[in-house]
């Protein structure tokens, strides 16, 4: 393999058979379940990286089960995000942690975008009257929430706005020496949206500590809604929007 063959194939590890195939990625019936809730103001400021600030007081937990995507396949996501706003007052979505229960994904997400993947044992199903997702690590429960099942439509308009809204991740790779070679905050964001449904309904959320998984320490206050979205995407590439080693 000469140097110039090795490049033009160097997006992803191993080089002769990679973990996943280069985007961008196409998600088919991605389902949500969203709840957003009141937490520690002080417990924000803590955790979301300057130059971002925390548009509220407000946090929220995604549990996501995805049947169909490009290269990734079948995969379930459990995520915490908090609402904030970029230098120039835009509003954005940074995520503080996601648990995903498959290599592809995990290795994509965090390799190309950025994304704060670690395998945990997410899920999200319908029971009986209920739609409940959950985080389990092992045999401990890190997150159990709950929402009435389509109770109310949620205005399409509102929906589309939610997911048109751009995330943020913060992006670390090492040196071989522990240094950091990579370590900026990039922005993401999903296009051709096809909205399938939406609803809204009575919710609840409960995290517990964990010393891997600290979720809780973004303790619940007050369950401000509930949301259940199902939708067609792409979550297109990434672009940098500040960089710590400049």
């Amino acid at each position: 393999m000469t140097p110039q063959e090795l490049r033009a194939r160097a997006y992803a590890m191993p080089i002769n058979s990679p973990a996943y195939p280069l985007g961008p990625y196409r998600y088919n019936d991605r389902e949500v379940l969203s709840i957003g809730y009141r937490t520690d103001p002080a417990a924000l400021e803590a955790v979301v990286p300057e130059p971002l600030r925390p548009a509220g007081d407000e946090a929220r937990c995604n549990f996501t089960r995805i049947e169909d995507s490009t290269g990734f396949g079948h995969y379930n996501i459990a995520a915490q995000i908090i609402p904030v706003l970029l230098p120039g007052g835009e509003a954005a979505n940074y995520t503080r942690f996601m648990f995903v229960d498959a290599h592809p994904p995990s290795a994509g997400g965090r390799e190309l975008w950025g994304f704060p993947q670690k395998l945990g044992a997410p899920s999200l199903r319908v029971e009986h009257d209920t739609l409940v997702g959950r985080l389990d690590l092992g045999r401990l429960n890190v997150a159990i929430a709950s929402m009435g099942f389509k109770h109310q439509v949620l205005a399409a308009e509102d929906a589309l706005a939610g997911l048109a809204t751009p995330g943020v991740l913060l992006k670390i790779m090492p040196h071989v020496d522990g240094s950091p070679a990579v370590c900026e905050l990039v922005r993401y964001s999903f296009s051709d949206i096809k909205l399938a449904g939406a609803w809204m309904g009575p919710a609840s959320l409960s995290l517990h500590p964990h010393a891997l998984a600290p979720l809780a320490s973004l303790p619940v206050r007050e369950v401000l809604w509930g949301a259940h979205v199902v939708a067609d995407m792409t979550l297109d590439l990434g672009t940098i929007i500040h960089d710590y080693l400049a």
